[in-house]
């Protein structure tokens, strides 16, 4: 367990109808290879809306709708604490492409079971699979 204050990252869930935007972590990179919801750390001084914004443009070039704090889950990993801010959003402008990113899907909640997620990532997707998320 570390005792540095929490790494703060922002999450967007992005929707489209029933569908739910997943990216795949870049290969060498921590957690590297498993499913996440597309974000990313802040920066000193940037708010978690504004990393949001610039993360999902990194990785996917595209522009969001104005994101609706849905979850903050705060998780403990051997190396690093962090405190995850998960936004519900849309797509504004642009196609996500793979560009920070492994890899891009369009899942179902109930598809969601099949991907591979870190432990923090695990609560919001028993969330939407529980159709807690409109």
């Amino acid at each position: 367990m570390t005792t540095a204050a929490p790494i703060q990252v922002a999450a967007a869930v992005i929707a489209s109808g029933d569908l739910y935007l997943i990216t795949r972590r870049k290969a060498g990179t921590h957690l590297a290879g498993l499913w996440e919801f597309p974000g990313g750390k802040c920066e000193a001084g940037e708010s978690l809306t504004d990393c949001l914004r610039r993360e999902v443009r990194e990785e996917l070039g595209i522009e969001i709708t104005e994101p609706i704090p849905f979850q903050t889950v705060r998780h403990e990993y051997p190396e690093k604490s962090v405190e995850l801010h998960f936004f519900r959003c849309t797509i504004k402008a642009g196609t996500a492409q793979v560009l920070g990113c492994d890899d891009l899907k369009w899942v179902t909640a109930k598809e969601l079971a099949t991907f591979d997620f870190p432990p923090a990532d695990r609560r919001l997707v028993k969330a939407l699979q529980d159709g807690l998320v409109s």
